[in-house]
């Protein structure tokens, strides 16, 4: 490839770029990255091919010629990590063969794509596996909340504004503004005349001084404040110009963005996106990526290199093979194995797939995590069928106790391999159990297996050795603790929520579902996903995994049923007549205990045999614990476990 200027990435003296622009042609293969603007490189591309057309003796090109060398070409950018390819929406053609030639001269990690907002980019860029290209990078909730609480910042008044370091912008929320008219006059004023003077200024980024939060509000909600003249309105009319504004603004302010805290999670995530913006934007959110996808799921998805399908062929991320290459430890991290061995799994067993995008849940989305996420343990996939309109999204999990985790305790080969078969078929007996009591359970639970290499301690390093997985369709709606606050606000809402979150706890509690390490409640900190119906209010609850079934299956009801008052006390602020609420949550509880007893009692047989060809075992078999639960079961007085649940929540 002909390259006109210095290479990319080449830097000056003191460590700037020589250049920040280039531009690529195609029909005679080549690369300018000489000073200046686009259009100028463009004007000594096509100098310097009739300089060396004439040095050959031919005549210079004609203008069909001049424009066909233009029209097949992409524009670049560069920054000191990436080079930055900005496609053409409609011809992601070319966008696709910059990205090609590229990677000839740059690492593929280092070559990004500009306009993903655009449906056809990330359309183009999905279809080959590669949603890791424009992902944004994963962070804890506590890095984003401490994120934001550092971004919240004054000018030279109220602190009022959350700062995007990168554009420069300043975003005023209605909730910080609102404490600004309980200022006295002047200073109200002096804070009046900020906002309006920010709001019509630019930064030397040419980006906005002052923006209002959210960035998808109308226009005309922010023209309202710029229009106001502070200077000349008395304090009345000042007030009332503004009150004007404010007004045309909340009626604009989407109801989940009311509560200003990062408690509300749909709050947190649109001002986290807001304050990650940059010039140049080359990432987008997960709700680009996956359609529907939870809240939870912001920034949690890391999603990595795979491959694409083409003519049905299956072709892995070259990125693959520079790892293996390089031995690069940043890229062999990025490159999973386990990502490669799903794909070829899912390959091997849907057959007519168009494309398939796996990315790694990086922690646990549980609000309060305990101990036992693994990174490299849960992962998304997105695939779409040739003969399905639409894609669909799995969630892949690997058992927790497979044969690499048994050789690092030190036990032998068949030891562990015997183990791990057995804890498989233990994960999916308490699932048919769960399912036998009631409980609201995905349908259809898949079963999957890989070889890897084990890395460890015991003499077995290097062995290859299955590990064992299990893929679940992605169940939409939100997760009950991830509910935005203002929600509880409606009556029905509340009084609906209640009543389904009593029937799954009693159900949750009947099967003793605990932290496997520390023995913590599990309820309502991740699992159990709301569904609403079309007039929004919940329909159903769907748990959508058993971790943590029959851990406490010694206790007593009386023992384990005040855990679940945490459910009621911690949304007290949120709900308006709280009585009401804890009575519709314990009433869902005790009907539900009462018809899972009655269930039992009815068809014992059906239960107590359920499990009777498998060992049965004192020291904590499946099938003793099995009994031991539904001895507790039939022995309970639901009014009165419902009635200390009651007090609990009194307490």
């Amino acid at each position: 490839m002909k390259i006109l200027g210095e290479p990319i990435f080449a830097k000056n003296p003191d460590g700037s770029l020589k250049s920040r622009i280039g531009t690529i042609f195609f029909r005679t293969p080549g690369l300018v990255t000489q000073r200046g603007i686009h259009a100028m490189q463009r004007m000594a591309w096509i100098r310097s091919l009739n300089d060396a057309r004439a040095a050959a003796g031919q005549p210079p090109l004609t203008e069909a010629e001049e424009n066909a060398e233009l029209a097949d070409s992409a524009d670049l950018l560069f920054t000191d990590d990436y080079v930055l390819i900005r496609p053409d929406p409609a011809r992601m053609d070319l966008a696709l063969k910059a990205d090609e030639a590229l990677q000839e001269l740059v690492s593929k990690r280092n070559i990004r794509f500009l306009n993903t907002h655009a449906a056809n980019v990330r359309d183009a860029l999905r279809a080959r596996g590669e949603n890791w290209r424009m992902a944004r990078r994963p962070e804890s909730p506590e890095e984003i909340d401490r994120a934001i609480e550092g971004a919240h910042v004054s000018i030279q008044h109220a602190r009022v504004y959350y700062y995007n370091a990168q554009t420069g912008t300043r975003y005023l929320t209605a909730g910080g503004y609102a404490a600004v008219s309980a200022l006295a006059p002047d200073a109200f004023r002096a804070q009046v005349e900020e906002v309006v003077k920010g709001l019509a200024g630019h930064n030397r980024l040419g980006q906005p001084e002052i923006a209002l939060f959210p960035p998808s509000l109308p226009p005309d909600v922010t023209e309202a404040f710029r229009e106001i003249r502070p200077e000349k309105l008395d304090d009345a009319a000042l007030r009332a110009a503004v009150d004007a504004a404010m007004q045309k603004w909340r009626l604009a302010l989407p109801a989940n963005l009311r509560e200003e805290t990062t408690a509300n999670f749909a709050w947190r995530n649109e001002m986290s996106a807001a304050l990650a913006r940059r010039p140049n934007e080359t990432e987008i959110g997960d709700q680009d990526l996956i359609q529907g996808i939870s809240p939870e799921f912001y920034r949690q998805i890391e999603w990595l290199p795979g491959g694409r399908v083409e003519n049905g062929e299956l072709l892995f991320d070259s990125l693959f093979d520079e790892a293996a290459r390089t031995q690069d430890p940043a890229l062999l991290e990025l490159c999973d194995s386990r990502v490669r061995s799903i794909i070829f799994n899912l390959l091997r067993l849907c057959g007519r797939v168009e494309y398939v995008n796996v990315g790694r849940i990086a922690r646990s989305l549980a609000r309060h995590p305990v101990a036992g996420h693994r990174r490299g343990s849960v992962y998304i996939v997105q695939y779409k069928a040739t003969d399905e309109a639409d894609a669909r999204v799995v969630v892949v999990r690997f058992q927790k106790w497979g044969i690499a985790e048994h050789l690092d305790e030190g036990k032998d080969l068949l030891r562990a391999i015997l183990e791990a078969n057995e804890y498989a078929d233990y994960i999916l007996d308490r699932r048919l159990a769960c399912r036998q009591l009631g409980m609201n359970l995905p349908h259809r639970v898949g079963f999957g297996q890989l070889t890897e290499k084990y890395h460890g301690l015991n003499q077995y390093n290097g062995t290859p050795v299955r590990a064992y997985y299990y893929a679940r369709s992605y169940v939409t709606g939100v997760a009950s603790d991830k509910v935005p606050p203002e929600r509880f606000r409606n009556p029905a809402f509340a009084q609906a929520f209640a009543f389904l979150m009593g029937e799954a706890a009693a159900l949750d509690m009947v099967v003793g579902r605990a932290a496997t390490e520390t023995g913590e409640a599990v309820f309502d900190t991740y699992y159990e996903v709301l569904q609403p119906g079309e007039d929004g209010l919940p329909v159903r609850i769907v748990v959508t995994d058993h971790a943590g079934s029959f851990v406490k299956y010694k206790e007593s009801f009386d023992e384990l049923v005040g855990a679940y008052a945490n459910v009621v006390r911690r949304r007290r602020a949120f709900v308006g007549d709280y009585a009401a609420f804890a009575k519709a949550y314990v009433t869902g509880f005790e009907r539900k205990l009462a018809a899972t007893q009655a269930a039992y009692r009815a068809r014992r047989r059906a239960f107590d045999d359920l499990f009777v060809h498998r060992p049965y075992d004192t020291a904590g078999s499946g099938a003793y614990r099995w009994a031991q639960t539904l001895a507790r079961l039939d022995a309970c007085d639901p009014a009165a476990v419902a009635d200390l649940l009651r007090k609990a929540i009194e307490a």
